[in-house]
């Protein structure tokens, strides 16, 4: 296609391209760059711990496709794995060996699930625990917290963190859309209750189930408080409710057994995604061999996908999975250890109020003088601040997730060379960025 008149950026042309085929010009709200400001870069290829944009530039990418990479882009062994896997074929709706060895895999790792059901996305996921949860118990009643997102569909909408954030409030409004999403019908969420994170709710026994982000990392980062996990898994079984752990994010990343590892809390149902599908469309979900048997074809829930178990996402998820031993959640755990050390010191020199919060192997940024310990808390971080941090570290070919909400990723491809010349250009970037507010 030829370029357009006056445009000579790659970036730019390809995105007033997409604009015009594709609502904003993307596939998911916050790659628009609406709360950053500025036009996205569109990648051409990955490599390691790299991005390289249609204009050639190389950036550190700390995007990591929102944690769904976790070997670096275009790793050897999955690259090799998803090949061997396509030349066999890529989709036959039928059961593959595949299948069974990934769900063997995420069994034997995931210490709550008995078994698991594969799908094709977190959102899946996350909308078919909670129907299995409703239809298990008979109840309708779902509670979530403010901040946590489980996904786009409609009864969790409400509230949901960074995808709330990426709205436009206004024309929510002009659409008469609910709390959450315009298009959310108000039956789709009269079932859902929505209480804040880090407190305990007390339940009544018409709730089917709580579903929780152990780590929250669509709000910024936020920790779960000392007995906060242990409370709600103490609060669901006196009212027979089921407890889910949303791990789409966590799961694999914080530790081989995911989040319930580390807290030692174990839900009744899991929902899992990102790090299973090696960067490939994936998601699960599982849990106690009695709630799962409610499943069809031996129950009587109904779920079913024409691409769940795809042969190449569980071969590259397989491959992935593999590549995890002690050895490489010790060098994740060190790496994102070094990141927050080095963030912290550098915003502290600059004279920026910045809270980088460190769960395991996420790393988080609140611009602001207090931890958060909700969503309140989290949606007062300075999003221009963060902005203008945004764009002087893209400058410096220092790829940030754009959205002041989201979190970085340092996965195994990011050495301690790579991460002290992130923390470099962190220090400039800083700096730039408080010099910019002192002279207004």
């Amino acid at each position: 296609m030829t370029e357009s008149p006056g445009i000579t950026d790659r970036n730019e042309e390809l995105f007033e391209r997409a604009q015009r085929v594709i609502p904003g010009g993307v596939n998911s709200p916050v790659r628009a760059f609406r709360s950053v400001g500025g036009t996205p870069y569109f990648v051409a290829r990955g490599a390691g711990a790299h991005v390289f944009d249609t204009n050639g530039r190389r950036f550190i990418d700390l995007v990591q496709s929102y944690g769904a990479i976790i070997a670096g882009h275009a790793h050897p062994a999955v690259v090799e794995a998803v090949q061997r896997a396509a030349a066999h074929g890529t989709s036959f709706g039928a059961p593959t060996e595949g299948e069974v060895r990934l769900a063997e895999a995420i069994v034997e790792r995931v210490p709550a699930v008995e078994q698991v059901r594969l799908v094709s996305s977190g959102t899946e996921a996350t909308m078919s625990a909670i129907r299995l949860a409703r239809g298990f118990t008979g109840r309708e009643r779902l509670v979530k917290f403010a901040g946590n997102y489980h996904g786009h569909s409609d009864a969790l909408l409400a509230e949901s963190g960074s995808a709330v954030a990426l709205l436009d409030a206004d024309a929510v409004a002009r659409t008469g859309g609910v709390p959450g999403s315009a298009g959310v019908p108000a039956g789709a969420v009269a079932a859902t209750t929505v209480v804040p994170y880090n407190v305990v709710p007390t339940l009544t026994e018409e709730v089917a189930a709580v579903i929780v982000e152990p780590f929250a990392a669509n709000m910024g980062l936020v920790v779960p408080r000392s007995g906060f996990l242990e409370g709600l898994a103490r609060e669901c079984r006196r009212v027979g409710a089921l407890l889910i752990f949303d791990e789409v994010i966590t799961g694999f990343r914080v530790a081989r057994g995911g989040a319930q590892e580390v807290t030692g809390v174990q839900p009744d149902l899991v929902t899992l995604g990102k790090v299973i599908g090696g960067g490939l469309p994936v998601g699960a979900f599982g849990g106690r061999a009695d709630v799962m048997a409610q499943l069809a074809p031996l129950g009587p829930v109904y779920q079913a996908g024409t691409l769940s178990g795809n042969p190449l996402a569980t071969a590259a998820g397989l491959a992935a999975l593999d590549l995890l031993d002690a050895a490489a959640y010790d060098r994740l755990h060190a790496t994102a250890a070094r990141l927050a050390t080095g963030l912290d010191r550098a915003f502290a020199t600059a004279g920026i109020d910045v809270r980088v919060a460190l769960a395991h192997t996420l790393v988080g940024l609140h611009f602001g003088d207090t931890e958060p310990a909700d969503y309140d808390d989290a949606r007062r971080t300075d999003e221009a601040t963060y902005a203008a941090f945004f764009h002087a570290m893209l400058r410096r070919g220092v790829a940030l997730a754009p959205g002041a909400y989201e979190i970085s990723f340092p996965g195994l491809a990011h050495t301690d060379e790579l991460i002290d010349e992130v923390i470099d250009h962190a220090v400039e970037a800083a700096s730039e960025v408080a010099a910019q507010r002192a002279h207004g």
